[in-house]
């Protein structure tokens, strides 16, 4: 297989913002305040609604969906199980919600969609020729199972004292720091794995599998090889060298589970009267051109490392440009 250029392919009628893409307001010189705040407090920005969600999910699960570090010091089949449960409920409400909302009901139609199309049915590409059977199928029987062993392996370790616990007690300023820390680790973890994931022994082995989804919905998130799971889940490894709470540790990866369900729904922006704020047109742009983008905007990480592309004209210089390979990947089991 070769890595001659070649160009994108051919889509008519995909759906562009008006707006060219802005990273958030945080790294600027000088500062902006107003827009700032509301990034920080508006609605479909940092805070809300998605983040409170996880929030809220971490607390909750706690509290009264998980085993007290009592129980998870002797690894036992029925509080593991009960885990694993939750999580798939969790994963059903958010992935499966959404779909429902946006591709079962269609209640935005195709507006604001990028790529008109729905999901590829009886496609060879895709386990049982549906995308979105093989999508919930990769992200069920893999995702689930390897976010649930990452939290069990935690519960298991803050339990028996070898992973680092910080209580409210202990120091009530630094418990509530650490939930920015986790979203600031999560998003630089995220940006240097995917460029690993990327390298094309990895991306032939495992990455292939989610750029299958050149046109993607909400299952698509977490439509992962095994290999993938382990390393995209692996942004949990910051509680094993700072000190945390298991609901640092759960805030941390129930974000990194559910927030790729609305972060790949192919639409933009405000959905359903404004009251669904999904999608993410940086990220589509990876998914429809294979390159680029690697990281998301809170931090312009993309910026930063020269990988940042702005929109399908930066993809027309041959440089930029998708390769053979990436295209043959997306399109069938590797060879």
């Amino acid at each position: 297989m070769t890595d001659v250029k070649s160009p994108a392919p051919e889509r008519r009628g995909d759906w562009i913002p008006d707006e060219p893409i802005d990273f958030a307001p945080i790294f600027v010189w000088p500062p902006e305040p107003r827009k700032l705040l509301k990034y920080l407090f508006g609605w479909g920005g940092f805070l809300w609604p998605w983040r409170i969600v996880w929030l809220g999910l971490a607390i909750g699960s706690w509290y009264w969906l998980s085993p007290s570090l009592a129980e998870a010091r002797s690894l036992e089949f029925g509080w593991i199980a009960a885990i694993f449960i939750r999580n798939l409920v969790f994963i059903w409400l958010i992935a499966g919600g959404i779909h429902l909302v946006l591709y079962t009901l269609k209640l935005q139609g195709t507006d604001l969609k990028h790529d008109p199309r729905w999901l590829a049915v009886r496609r060879r590409r895709f386990l049982f020729k549906s995308q979105i059977r093989d999508n919930v199928f990769w992200s069920c029987v893999s995702g689930v199972t390897i976010w649930t062993a990452w939290e069990v392996l935690f519960l298991y370790g803050y339990a028996h004292g070898w992973v680092p616990y910080l209580g409210w007690s202990d120091n009530p300023t630094l418990f509530v720091l650490m939930f920015p820390v986790v979203v600031i680790f999560r998003k630089i973890h995220f940006y240097f794995t995917h460029r690993l994931l990327h390298w094309q022994p990895l991306y032939r082995s495992a990455h292939y599998l989610h750029h299958k989804n050149t046109n993607p919905g909400p299952w698509s998130g977490m439509a992962m090889h095994p290999i993938e799971h382990l390393i995209y889940l692996s942004s949990v490894v910051i509680h094993f060298v700072v000190a945390s709470h298991p609901v640092h540790m759960m805030f941390n990866i129930f974000e990194t589970a559910l927030a790729p369900a609305h972060g790949h729904t192919g639409f933009h922006g405000k959905t359903v009267k404004g009251r669904l704020p999904v999608g993410d047109y940086f990220h589509w742009l990876h998914h429809r051109y294979f390159e680029g983008n690697y990281g998301e905007l809170t931090i312009p990480l993309d910026r930063w490392f020269g990988t940042f592309r702005d929109g399908p004209e930066a993809y027309e210089a041959e440089a930029n440009r998708p390769t053979e390979r990436h295209y043959a990947l997306a399109s069938e089991e590797p060879g």
